[in-house]
């Protein structure tokens, strides 16, 4: 066999490993339905969908058809499923899923106990969302697992305003991922798994396929105290003639000081996939004495977001993890960007009171209102400095004081170890506010594995301004 030239696959198939053929590439559970998407085989028959409830012995036939899709209805509520789909001889593995309850639009969905992805991770998590100069959406996601290797990611797109989605390719090794354009090419921008390398790869084809990344920074292993590359689906910054995104460097096992907040840079008309073009400031560490910060145990910053502010300085605005501190929740902390050397450290600017911090969130300017805005999960007291179950969206006139829009999604009636809303990325179009949701609900492993991607549409969420 030859070696690989690539980054995408449809799909990526480890060595001596069943992904199924037909390969169901996507899943899309109701109340009483679920939908299954595969890729086409080849071959004249019909496909044959069976299912069964989970724990049972004999499947049931649910349908045939010609398409590479089918919903399987009328189906009990709260209840899991196996599914396979079948095409002559040939067998997609069985695939799990649970009817129930779910917010927006379902983009992906992966059961916690299906096994389809284990060689990277078991839950859905880094929502990224793209618009294209035609109006087609992309979005993707990473696998994610604790002590799994956390190295796949799947891309989806929309033709309809995210109406409907179909499945378009998958990034291996793609962990962290951010994808953004530049110059009409699409670009994904991630780490190779878990405190692993920084890579950036190219696509000139609207996101499927993608070419073989270049590594710009070289990682490690972070699960056991060695550090690397941290990084999160940020929005990538041009500021001044420079293309800006957030990073860290460190890992959570890292005792001396957890994660260093850093940023990195490129000329806008540089090339992109050149290393060489690219700088890192130098990893500043957190400093417990500094001005403004909380008091006690606090374990740094991580997941920062880039802006402007009023007063034409771009800021890393960072979560804050002070759950053991005082105070223990509602402070995160601003960094100022050294614009004129690109390889000097942030400088720690001030602490702003921001009821999000345990999370990351995202700042994103409107030009049409010049107001700031953020979606965050948001912590009403210090009972509840952990939960992720209120999503809101806030507005700022400074990027310093921050007002509360509206409530966007409110599960507080729900077990908060349960259910959560986290890591929205979103932004604007015409009057409305768009975001993807990285969501735990319906007997997810837990608040933080998520089992759903999901889409939302905020109409003219400039009205609800107060």
């Amino acid at each position: 066999m030859k070696g690989i030239n690539t980054w995408s696959y449809r799909p990526y198939t480890p060595f001596l490993w069943n992904v199924g053929d037909p390969y169901i590439c996507r899943i899309v559970p109701t109340m009483d339905s679920v939908s299954l998407y595969w890729l086409e085989t080849e071959g004249d028959e019909s496909y044959k969908i069976v299912y069964r409830k989970r724990g049972e012995e004999a499947f049931l036939p649910a349908g045939e058809t010609k398409a590479c899709s089918f919903t399987v209805e009328n189906l009990v509520t709260d209840t899991d499923y196996e599914f396979q789909v079948s095409h002559g001889e040939k067998h997609s593995r069985i695939r799990l899923a649970r009817t129930g309850e779910s917010v927006g639009t379902v983009v992906n969905y992966l059961h916690p106990e299906d096994n389809c992805y284990s060689f990277s991770g078991h839950a859905l998590c880094s929502p990224s969302l793209l618009k294209l100069d035609d109006g087609t959406y992309l979005s993707s996601m990473d696998v994610f697992s604790g002590d799994y290797p956390q190295n796949l990611t799947l891309v989806f797109r929309s033709a309809d305003g995210g109406k409907t989605w179909e499945y378009v390719t998958e990034l291996m090794p793609c962990f962290w991922g951010k994808l953004f354009r530049h110059k009409g090419d699409i670009y994904m921008l991630s780490c190779s798994t878990e405190y692993g390398d920084l890579l950036i790869g190219k696509s000139t084809d609207g996101g499927r396929t993608f070419c073989t990344p270049t590594v710009l920074l070289r990682g490690a292993n972070g699960k056991h105290g060695s550090s690397g590359v941290h990084k999160n689906p940020q929005n990538i910054v041009c500021h001044n003639g420079r293309l800006y995104e957030t990073l860290e460097w460190g890992s959570w096992g890292n005792a001396e000081y957890c994660h260093a907040a850093m940023v990195m840079s490129i000329d806008e008309n540089a090339d992109l996939m050149n290393a060489e073009n690219w700088h890192f400031s130098a990893p500043l560490k957190y400093d417990p004495t500094w001005e403004g910060v909380a008091q006690g145990e606090a374990r740094g910053n991580i997941e920062g977001t880039l802006a402007v502010a009023p007063n034409g300085k771009l800021y890393n605005v960072m979560r804050y993890n002070i759950g053991n501190a005082v105070p223990s929740w509602g402070l995160v902390l601003a960094y100022e960007v050294n614009e004129n050397d690109p390889d000097a450290p942030l400088t720690y600017s001030h602490a702003i009171a921001l009821p999000g911090n345990n999370s990351k969130f995202m700042i994103k300017k409107d030009e049409v209102s010049g107001k700031y805005f953020t979606i965050i999960s948001r912590i009403l007291g210090e009972e509840h400095k952990g939960d992720r179950n209120l999503l809101s969206l806030m507005q700022s006139d400074d990027m310093e004081h921050w007002d509360l829009v509206c409530d966007l999604l409110d599960f507080r009636d729900r077990d908060p170890k349960q259910v959560g809303f986290q890591y929205v990325d979103f932004m604007f179009e015409g009057n409305d506010l768009i975001f993807l949701c990285r969501t735990a609900l319906n007997h997810a492993r837990n608040f933080h594995d998520a089992n759903y991607q999901t889409f939302h549409r905020v109409e003219n969420f400039r009205s609800l301004l107060k």
